[in-house]
């Protein structure tokens, strides 16, 4: 397989993760295109394991039943693929951005990392590097 194919289909297998996750509310649609060894690199989360991180997402689905989601950019290189996307809270919440970074192995995500901000502190976050 040429890298130009693997960048492809490794773009295809996020979309459809994510896609699938969305549609469904249900983490069973995701489970499949993780591999057994998976790990989530979100330096806050106490999910790291797939089976961690599976049951994170499915308690975090629930109350966000309804959510908007709005991919902005997936890019990939290889067996890594990075998704830009804005997500709209139900009933009208705040907007986040979100930056998942993944990694596939052999047609499955290996790794993933994510960075969540609330639009509304993007602003605030511009000087956090201002000593105060």
């Amino acid at each position: 397989m040429t890298t130009q194919n693997m960048t492809h289909d490794n773009k295809s297998i996020v979309q459809q993760a994510l896609t699938a996750l969305v549609a469904t509310g249900d983490v069973n649609a995701l489970a499949p295109l993780l591999s057994d060894d998976f790990r989530h690199h979100r330096p806050d989360a106490t999910s790291k394991t797939k089976s961690e991180w599976l049951a994170a997402v499915g308690a975090a689905l629930a109350p966000l039943a309804g959510m908007q989601v709005e991919i902005q950019h997936v890019l990939a290189d290889g067996e890594h693929v990075v998704m830009h996307s804005r997500r709209r809270l139900p009933d009208a919440g705040p907007e986040i951005t979100v930056i998942d970074i993944w990694r596939l192995n052999n047609g499955l995500i290996a790794e993933a990392w994510e960075i969540i901000e609330p639009a509304s502190q993007a602003t605030a976050n511009l000087t956090w590097w201002e000593i105060r």
